[in-house]
């Protein structure tokens, strides 16, 4: 196919079948889109949903964002992952409103320079929020196009990326349908072309796709080479007052789950009473409460959480790290490690059973 034979067959087909309902197609704008695309990374569709709903009640528009304190925008983004998104997400949004006047710039090179925003996504904020033509490499794009083309190597290697983007940037039409084709390229990946059993029979593009006609779509893209994940292992506590709080502390701004609010974190029990002596705290009793593992893109961790019930015992060492004592019943707004949010509800719920 040519490409606009390419680009006329897909627009067509998603015309009939592409997905029109989406909150973020809805009230178009640069904003909602960077929202969406921002979430949607690594992330799928159905997980997103609620999340942009609730983001965009809470942070309607750009200054709103960016007025925001970060444990708020962290509080929001708790359970998704990836917690730079979040981070990235209000630094842009400061950006934007104090060097840029609120607005997005109209070329992918300078939405790409601002943090969190790499070409793929300044290409979807261009094409689907601004009109503007301009190529998209998303993980949907990236398989309909290595299919398409029988890419031979994993699609993420440096080759690949290049030349799955000359592909990308040959097919995209004019400005004019940009947008819709965008939008029905992410479609066409995330509902025919799947990674496992693509419906080839349906697919716009069967007669030219070269994995179909040479019979290796379901082994094509090639799949990333397989790596044993390194184990890691941590002790949390579950620090508990008198009066039924936890202990929080807030981690650094860079590294493991950035910015976000985390139990008290040692490599053994043994290491508890220096903790509780430096916070001031007298152990009444421990439990040891059931391992939790943890997968995250580059290791596993393997957490083993205690339950430690506790009494002041004078004043604390003055410390450089926020800390507060959450109350489960009245939770405040601040971000949660995913793996510290589910500690938090299973002693909740093992509390009301009592």
């Amino acid at each position: 196919m040519t490409g606009p034979e390419f680009s006329s067959a897909v627009l067509a087909w998603a015309a009939r079948h592409g997905r029109k309902d989406l909150p973020w197609q809805q009230d178009v704008s640069p904003y909602r889109v960077w929202i969406s695309e921002i979430m949607l990374q690594q992330t799928q569709v159905t997980t997103v949903l609620g999340y942009f709903e609730r983001f965009m009640q809470r942070f309607p528009d750009l200054h709103s964002l960016a007025a925001a304190e970060q444990d708020a925008v962290l509080h929001l983004w708790t359970g998704l992952g990836y917690y730079s998104r979040a981070r990235n997400l209000h630094k842009t949004a400061q950006l934007l409103v104090s060097r840029h006047d609120g607005e997005f710039p109209r070329t992918v090179d300078e939405l790409a320079s601002l943090p969190g925003i790499g070409r793929s996504t300044a290409g979807a904020i261009a094409s689907l929020g601004m009109g503007l033509r301009a190529p998209i490499l998303d993980g949907n794009v990236k398989r309909v196009l290595a299919r398409y083309s029988a890419l031979q190597e994993h699609p993420g290697t440096s080759a690949a990326t290049r030349q799955l983007w000359e592909l990308a940037e040959r097919l995209t039409p004019p400005a004019a349908l940009a947008g819709a084709y965008t939008q029905a390229m992410m479609d066409l990946g995330a509902t025919l072309c799947t990674r496992s059993k693509p419906d080839c029979d349906n697919c716009p593009l069967q007669s030219g796709c070269q994995a179909r006609l040479l019979g290796l779509q379901n082994q094509l893209p090639v799949p990333r080479p397989k790596k044993v994940l390194p184990e890691q292992h941590t002790c949390m506590f579950l620090l508990e007052n008198p009066n039924g709080e936890i202990l929080l502390q807030q981690r650094p701004s860079q590294g493991l789950w950035g910015g976000l609010y985390s139990l008290p974190e040692r490599d053994s029990p043994d290491q508890l009473p220096a903790l509780l002596h430096s916070l001031q705290l007298t152990e009444i009793a421990r439990i040891s409460l059931p391992v939790l593992s943890h997968t995250f893109s580059h290791f596993r961790l393997h957490i083993q959480p205690w339950l430690v019930h506790t009494q002041v015992a004078g004043v604390a060492e003055m410390t450089t790290t926020p800390q507060v004592w959450y109350n489960r019943e009245h939770p405040p707004s601040i971000g949660l490690a995913a793996p510290v949010k589910k500690l938090l509800r299973s002693q909740t719920q093992s509390r009301s059973i009592q």
